[in-house]
C-alpha cells in the first residue's frame, strides 16, 4: 500500500459522501433507518473483540477500532447537539471540533468501548424519536458550518451522517480484513 489510490481506498472504503442533488422522501427514508438500526449493528460488530483486535488500525496511520467506536460516540452527539440546535435557532453557527485530537485524549485510548456504544444508543433513540415527528419545515431548517463556510439542511446532515455510519463500519471491517497489519 503505497500509492495515493490505494491510501484514498483505505481512507474511504465506501467511497467519499456525495449528496443527491434532490433529497427524496425515499433517501429520507432510509437514512432514517440507519439512524436507528445503527446502534445494534455497531454492538453486534465489535461486542466479541479482544483488546488485541480493538487495537488493529484500518489504514496506515488511520484510527484503531477502539478510536473509531469513540469517534462515533463523540460525531454522533456533536450532530444531535446541531440538529436540535437547527430546530431552535434561525441559521445558528454551529461549533466544530478537532476530532483528530479528541482521538488522542485519554477516553478515546481506552479499550473499555462500552461507555461509547451506551451513548451512540441514547443518542441514536433521541435522534430517531425526533426525526420521527418532523414536518416538511424541520427538514428545511439549517446551521452555519463554519469550517465548510456554507449552510447546511437538517435533510442534508442527515444523509452525511447514514454515510458516516456506514463509513466506519466500513472501516472496522477494514480493520477486521487487515488484521494488525498496519499497527507497525
Amino acid at each position: 500500500m503505497n500509492n495515493n489510490t490505494d491510501i484514498e481506498k483505505l481512507k474511504f472504503p465506501i467511497g467519499r459522501f456525495t449528496c443527491p442533488e434532490e433529497i427524496t422522501p425515499e433517501h429520507l427514508k432510509i437514512w432514517k433507518i440507519t439512524i436507528r438500526e445503527f446502534p445494534q449493528e455497531l454492538k453486534k460488530t465489535v461486542e466479541n473483540l479482544s483488546i488485541t483486535e480493538l487495537n488493529w488500525k484500518y489504514r496506515p496511520d488511520g484510527w484503531c477500532i477502539k478510536q473509531v467506536v469513540h469517534h462515533l460516540a463523540d460525531s454522533h452527539m456533536n450532530a444531535l447537539i446541531r440538529v436540535k440546535l437547527a430546530l431552535t435557532e434561525d441559521a445558528p453557527v454551529i461549533r466544530p471540533y478537532e476530532e483528530a485530537l479528541w482521538a488522542e485524549l485519554k477516553d478515546s485510548l481506552r479499550d473499555d468501548i462500552q461507555p461509547s456504544l451506551k451513548i451512540i444508543e441514547g443518542v441514536h433513540e433521541r435522534w430517531s424519536q425526533l426525526l420521527d415527528n418532523f414536518s416538511e419545515h424541520d427538514w428545511n431548517r439549517m446551521y452555519y458550518h463554519p469550517q465548510h463556510q456554507r449552510l447546511a439542511s437538517v435533510k442534508e446532515a442527515l444523509g452525511i451522517y447514514d454515510w458516516h455510519s456506514k463509513h466506519h463500519l466500513a472501516h472496522i471491517n477494514q480493520a477486521f480484513s487487515y488484521k494488525g497489519e498496519f499497527n507497525f
